[in-house]
């Protein structure tokens, strides 16, 4: 659907806090995996936190900012993945140099 990334994340969260501690949580993950990441926006806003990791990119939405911009109705024809809370493999390319 795009030569931006192979897959978009979308998760809302409750609070600014909340989307906060979730983007905490992923950079910490992704770092023990050695994943490097392109970047981050909207991290002391808050409302919309997007991690870029290259082949995937991570949008942290409060409710407001999720219905606002309403990216599931953007990208409505790209196939939805059910994520089934397993481990996956991360590509070589995408890993930390050590």
């Amino acid at each position: 659907m795009t030569s931006l990334t192979d897959y978009f994340v979308i998760c809302c969260g409750l609070n600014r806090r909340q989307l906060q501690a979730i983007a905490d949580e992923i950079e910490k993950q992704t770092k023990k995996l050695h994943v490097k990441g392109l970047g981050a926006e909207g991290y002391g806003d808050a409302r919309w936190i997007l991690l870029d990791y290259v082949g995937v990119i991570i949008h942290l939405f409060d409710k407001d900012a999720r219905i606002f911009y309403d990216l599931e109705l953007l990208w409505g024809d790209a196939p939805r993945v059910k994520w089934e809370g397993k481990q996956i493999k991360v590509p070589k390319e995408l890993h930390r140099a050590k």
